[in-house]
């Protein structure tokens, strides 16, 4: 936001508006023994030139992904953003809107969550999608709650695969619902184990929840789990961290999934040292009714022309409480914007393009590493554009070492789950140059 700081006079007069000497009168419901005594230590005010130089030079302090050769994946993907997304985020009217509530002051913004919807609905092969969760790993707990909605039964089969933080979330969510969390490992392939899912499948699942790729890079046999579970009467949950899979991978719809959920910053979003992100959440026309978030619906006004509204509003805020399918009041609808201008920009075609490159350099990376002694590749399953090795050393060190040229290397992920330690998490983006690559492959040999 822009430097307009106020007047005394100004701000004298905004208080005599609201009725109250002075702004820190408007703390005095605050007990006098929890209010700080005098002051903050801060310097002295700057005027704007010198302000901004300053923030300036703070900025460049920072080490970022511009500044350094990122390798860094792991649910946070480093993707290129043409200008003309943040020339349309950037605008007033979209920046400045709260939520949709009123359709006769909002129909851009109603439109552009519409349009967003139709290219999720599209891009996760799903009947309709829905604008408003907060990001990938709520929206999967989202899902999961949606499930047992749907079926009434107690138990969650949750793959040892996903996302750590997004388990962490789903298993909070469920802290106080009467149901049953069960994680089924993954083989030596990276992928779920066969095995083990089938000697929990049973009439009390109501849900299966898989990533792929998963946490790991690998990507799953969807079609497979998913007609297993079906077969036991439960729903297939589909998952990603990664939506730029979705220009390279068959669609969750087309695999069998009954509910997809997951993150789409890579979509046009900035990584902003961690959000804000929105999740992306799509499912079968027949569930619509228990699907949680902000949906929006195409309609005609009283002289015929076409008009968007919020349809189907299960909220605490439309319904009684006891009915509602969620709490979830955010309005993610800038980020979402950011979605929408960057695959209309992209295209069904320059997706493909983009997702091939992502691809082709993971392989290109993943085989020059692979050349190097003492480092094997963890998983045999395939990936996308990222994947794991294996190192006869704690990879930690080496990453300090990297960092030092220059380098963020990976994510080591000894801590994710059983069966990844001295584990490097590596992943490769059209952002990444194949100098980059070259130099990271030749920096891991000499430190090796």
């Amino acid at each position: 936001m822009r430097y307009l700081p106020q007047t005394n006079d100004e701000i004298q007069k905004m208080c005599e508006t609201i009725g109250v000497k002075s702004p820190e009168a408007l703390f005095d419901v605050i007990p006098a023994a929890l209010r700080m005594k005098g002051g903050l230590d801060l310097p002295k005010p700057l005027a704007e030139a010198d302000l901004i130089r300053h923030l300036k030079d703070l900025g460049r302090t920072n080490d970022t992904t511009d500044s350094l050769s990122s390798f860094l994946g792991g649910g946070a993907y480093h993707h290129y953003i043409p200008v003309a997304v943040s020339a349309i985020t950037s605008r007033g009217e979209f920046q400045t809107a709260y939520t949709p509530y009123q359709p006769e002051i909002s129909q851009g913004t109603l439109q552009a969550i519409f349009e967003f919807q139709t290219m999720i609905a599209s891009l996760t092969g799903m009947d309709l999608a829905n604008a408003g969760n907060y990001d990938g790993a709520s929206a999967l707990a989202e899902a999961v709650l949606m499930a047992l909605r749907i079926t009434k039964r107690p138990k969650v089969l949750l793959a040892a695969s996903i996302h750590p933080d997004y388990r962490r979330v789903v298993k909070t969510y469920l802290t106080n619902i009467e149901c049953e969390i069960v994680e089924i490992p993954f083989d030596e392939s990276g992928r779920l184990q066969m095995q083990a899912l089938e000697t929990q499948l049973d009439d009390c699942v109501a849900a299966l929840c898989v990533q792929s790729p998963n946490s790991f890079g690998v990507i799953e046999t969807a079609n497979v789990l998913s007609a297993k579970v079906h077969a036991a009467g439960g729903l297939m949950l589909s998952c990603f961290t990664e939506a730029m899979s979705l220009g390279f991978l068959q669609s969750p719809g087309a695999l069998g999934a009954d509910i997809v959920a997951g993150e789409g910053a890579s979509f046009g979003n900035f990584l902003n040292f961690g959000g804000p992100y929105l999740g992306l959440f799509a499912t079968s026309k027949q569930y619509v009714r228990q699907m949680p978030g902000r949906l929006v619906g195409e309609t005609v006004d009283a002289e015929g022309k076409r008009g968007f509204v919020l349809v189907l509003s299960t909220r605490e805020q439309h319904i009684r409480r006891e009915k509602a399918t969620s709490n979830i009041c955010t309005n993610q609808a800038l980020c979402a914007l950011g979605t929408t201008t960057f695959l209309s920009l992209m295209g069904p075609k320059g997706l493909d393009r983009i997702a091939q490159v992502n691809y082709s350099n993971a392989v290109y990376l993943r085989d020059g590493l692979l050349g190097l002694k003492s480092v094997q590749r963890r998983f045999s399953g395939p990936h996308f554009n990222e994947f794991i090795l294996k190192f006869k050393q704690d990879p930690r060190d080496l990453l300090v070492s990297l960092r030092a040229r220059g380098i963020l290397g990976g994510i080591a992920v000894q801590d994710w789950t059983q069966g990844l330690e001295n584990c490097l998490l590596v992943c490769a983006t059209e952002m990444n140059t194949k100098a980059q690559m070259d130099e990271y492959i030749q920096a891991m040999k000499e430190l090796l």
